[in-house]
């Protein structure tokens, strides 16, 4: 029977901390059989497409070749991604340009090295809120999935356009932190009037929950220029040669893969889901899910820099510096 991603959030939160311990973070890893560990990160998790696609079809053993052992590892946000990185335990792989851009902030060892999906968040009104648009948003109540997250920053900047500020910056408009597993009952319990939430959250609370699209993906911030996963690399991986460039061919050709054949990509990230979790996404969430994102290789800079100048304002990091974060050096050599 499928289920709803309510129901599969709960088991990918359990998977992902069950398959996060059984991942070695030692160096030497693989040693005895002369072979490198690459240690892949991504969230099981829509947006992390290109990662989930590039597993299933096998585009990593194709460009890594068989001196390289591949070990992967999900985690349930940003921070535990990074905080992964900076212990190790993720070489490389997908995460938000926000946490990204914290860490490098007050450490410049982890890199963005290219995009990989633009778009697919929304902002979504709970039913009796008498929200239906952003300056409707004057006094109310706002989820967002963690503080510091990239939806966190694309709220604060849709309500910069309106001249509106949250209440930590002296503004009007509360930002509450939850869970996305837990934004559909806060929105029956009339708890929350919007939530700032990437897709299929979206769907879930517009068929589920009873909720009103407010802005849809390419109105939301920056629009179809919103980066909401990149590829995130740390200085130690880079510094391997060819490993980099290894893991953007077989990023690339994910990325393609799901631009020609979106049907069949949705198919095997459902797949994919389910042997994490045991539980299948309905293809109506997936389907719905991808109409509202881009899947790329591009990035914004300007974009990204917008970002870090609004952490900055905000008071999450100390400078808006990023200088040296984005490295498309690699990207440029092999999409040439």
């Amino acid at each position: 029977m499928k289920k709803s991603f309510f129901a599969l959030i709960l088991s990918v939160l359990f998977i992902g901390i069950v398959s996060g311990c059984a991942q070695s973070t030692s160096e030497d890893e693989g040693k005895g059989s002369g072979k490198q560990t690459v240690k892949i990160g991504y969230f099981p998790n829509l947006t992390h497409s290109a990662t989930i696609i590039a597993l299933e079809k096998g585009y990593f053993e194709e460009e890594f070749g068989e001196d390289v052992k591949i070990e992967t590892k999900t985690v349930a946000n940003g921070g535990l991604f990074m905080e992964a990185m900076a212990t190790n335990a993720i070489d490389v792989g997908t995460v938000g340009p926000g946490p990204l851009l914290n860490f490098y902030v007050k450490n410049p060892e982890y890199h963005l090295i290219s995009g990989a999906v633009n778009g697919g968040a929304v902002l979504v009104a709970s039913e009796g809120s008498k929200v239906t648009d952003l300056k409707d948003l004057d006094g109310k109540k706002v989820a967002i999935p963690v503080i510091g997250s990239t939806q966190d920053v694309m709220l604060r900047k849709a309500l910069q356009d309106v001249d509106l500020k949250p209440t930590t910056n002296g503004g009007t408009v509360e930002l509450y932190a939850s869970a996305p597993a837990d934004t559909t009952a806060l929105f029956v319990q009339k708890s929350v009037d919007a939530a700032a939430t990437q897709e299929p959250w979206g769907y879930v609370l517009e068929n589920q929950a009873k909720g009103k699209l407010v802005l849809d993906w390419d109105q939301f911030a920056w629009g179809k220029d919103s980066p909401n996963t990149v590829v995130a690399a740390s200085q130690k991986f880079l510094d391997k040669k060819g490993l980099a460039a290894s893991y953007l061919k077989a990023h690339k050709k994910a990325v393609d893969f799901i631009q020609k054949n979106p049907e069949e990509s949705q198919e095997l990230v459902i797949k994919h889901l389910k042997k994490l979790t045991g539980k299948e996404l309905s293809k109506e969430e997936v389907a719905s899910a991808f109409s509202r994102l881009e899947v790329t290789t591009d990035v914004n800079e300007q974009v990204i820099q917008e970002m870090a100048d609004i952490s900055k304002e905000t008071g999450y990091i100390p400078s808006s510096d990023i200088k040296g974060l984005i490295d498309l050096s690699i990207l440029g050599e092999v999409t040439k």
